[in-house]
């Protein structure tokens, strides 16, 4: 179990009870989430829309330049995409937090224990705890406020409280990602002219890396990482495939 003692003050045997005890879990996931969303759309959309051109037998020039358009409008827009997501958790949490303050100088003291106490009961019940054993926790809670309040926020409305700078990074971590997935399907068109000799090689490079970055993905989130390195390969392929095919369709 990850511990965590900023702010509580321990005796010192279970300090270092503690001290000795420390297991090492992946608390990452936001980032991970923020890098996974970025480099699976840069490798995905300028795959495609290189594939679609390559079809329409446009120039490696014109193939290069629409893709380098598309990835530096991608990463505006998904990172843009990241932080309004992020920053309307903050303001919904802000929200919630002042209603629950609200309600607190509302209401009467007395109903207010009374009635938050029934909710810290009902809550710790879930969990199986006995009314004698939740009864110290609900007396333990009405002497500080700000804790109760804390606790009412995490586990009545299940709402944890975000980082101020979670906004602006997931922002620039999604771009990022978005930029450094986009640029591969377009290196091939950096060095081979013929669009149609290029479309290949981008194909063998970008399936490469939807590979790598598939089994990488399921390592970090848990999941089988081969399953997951061929579901992302072939999610590209189909991805690239329909759009060369409409394009050759279009334009023979």
């Amino acid at each position: 179990m990850a511990t965590s003692t900023q702010g509580v003050n321990l005796d010192p045997e279970k300090q270092t009870l503690l001290n000795q005890h420390q297991e090492k879990h992946f608390t990452a996931g936001e980032i991970v989430r923020d890098i996974i969303i970025g480099v699976s759309d840069g490798l995905t959309v300028p795959f495609a829309l290189a594939a679609g051109l390559s079809g329409a037998n446009a120039t490696s020039s014109i193939v290069l330049t629409a893709g380098i358009a598309e990835v530096a409008a991608g990463a505006i827009s998904m990172g843009l995409g990241g932080y309004l997501a992020a920053k309307s958790e903050a303001d919904h949490y802000a929200r919630e937090l002042r209603r629950e303050q609200e309600e607190i100088k509302s209401v009467p003291d007395t109903a207010i224990m009374m009635s938050e106490a029934a909710e810290v009961a009902e809550i710790l019940a879930h969990y199986g705890i006995e009314p004698h054993e939740y009864g110290p926790v609900v007396s333990a809670l009405r002497k500080k406020p700000q804790a109760w309040l804390d606790f009412m926020m995490k586990f009545e409305l299940g709402l944890e409280k975000p980082d101020p700078r979670r906004a602006l990074q997931s922002a620039l971590t999604i771009a990022i990602a978005y930029i450094l997935g986009g640029f591969v399907p377009l290196i091939p068109y950096m060095f081979i002219p013929s669009a149609q000799d290029a479309v290949i090689a981008s194909v063998i490079l970008t399936l490469a890396a939807l590979l790598i970055f598939g089994f990488a993905k399921g390592y970090f989130t848990g999941n089988k990482p081969f399953r997951s390195a061929f579901q992302t390969a072939l999610i590209g392929a189909i991805a690239s495939a329909a759009a060369f095919g409409m394009a050759k369709a279009v334009h023979p």
